[in-house]
């Protein structure tokens, strides 16, 4: 343990500015030593249970997050909830596997997308996807993807690029990704992923524990991880969730459901045009 608190030290007082402090919350940099100890020791036993090296994947369960990057829900999910998978050696048995579609839709031409929060929340997807393609490791792309959705909840999702200066990440691969239309196919894949969800997804976030969607109970997604675990290995975190709870949901769902957010489409065409109108004026 000690090992590792003078690992997290290290990396944020060598891999970020002297305004890290200033510039990042405390919240993000335990989840970026969270995540780097998945590899950041590997020689220890430690290691050996949280970076799941220990159990064949066959025993782990799978966890999808079917997402879009603007539905307030889904970024609470993934920032205050999602997290937790790396608490008390929960992520050592479990397979994540983030999926950022969502609702969008595709036209008949089978190439436009058409995104329920308009046309930024398309773009910040694709950005995600990228992410996910050029950082394949759980440790690389989802403090980045956590650092974007913070940004979302704050409604600074405009400032994203900020993340790679906070994460000390290079923003060559996102970019090259992006600009060589590269984004656009792994959009498109994402798309298809999604459409063959079985059953069909009804809306976001839509989180799945061994192909069993949790519907509206999805905010107690570790206590169905648990229960589906059939390993030897329990992790301390499910001591926590000994017994899916039976809930029933009274208040309004917090989803995003199918089905395009025409005001929020009417009011980014309304900015738009008074930003150009403005323009114009000056």
């Amino acid at each position: 343990e000690l090992e590792f608190e003078c690992i997290c030290i290290r990396y944020s007082e060598t891999q970020h500015p002297p305004v890290f402090a200033s510039m990042m919350t405390s919240k993000l940099l335990l989840l970026v030593c969270y995540v780097s100890l998945l590899c950041l020791v590997s020689s220890s036993s430690l290691s050996s249970d949280l970076s799941g090296k220990s159990q064949p994947s066959s025993s782990k369960v799978s966890l999808g997050l079917y997402y879009e990057s603007l539905c307030p829900y889904c970024s609470s999910f993934i920032v205050n909830h999602l997290t937790k998978l790396f608490e008390d050696g929960l992520i050592s048995i479990v397979d994540l596997h983030l999926s950022p579609w969502g609702n969008s839709k595709l036209r008949s031409d089978n190439v436009t997308v058409l995104c329920q929060h308009g046309a930024y929340e398309c773009f910040l997807d694709t950005v995600e996807a990228c992410a996910i393609d050029v950082w394949p490791e759980l440790r690389d792309h989802f403090p980045f993807i956590y650092c974007v959705e913070s940004l979302v909840i704050e409604h600074k999702y405009k400032k994203w690029e900020t993340c790679y200066e906070k994460l000390n990440l290079s923003s060559k691969p996102v970019a090259d990704c992006l600009s060589s239309g590269h984004g656009k196919e792994l959009q498109l894949q994402y798309a298809a992923e999604t459409s063959a969800l079985e059953p069909p997804h009804k809306y976001v976030p839509w989180v799945v524990v061994d192909g069993q969607p949790l519907y509206e109970d999805y905010e107690n997604f570790i206590s169905y991880i648990c229960k589906a675990y059939k390993g030897n290995k329990v992790p301390s975190a499910c001591a926590k969730y000994s017994s899916i709870r039976s809930l029933k949901v009274n208040r309004f769902p917090i989803v995003c459901r199918k089905g395009v957010n025409t005001m929020w489409e009417l009011l980014e065409r309304t900015k738009t045009s008074l930003l150009s109108y403005l323009t114009c004026l000056l």
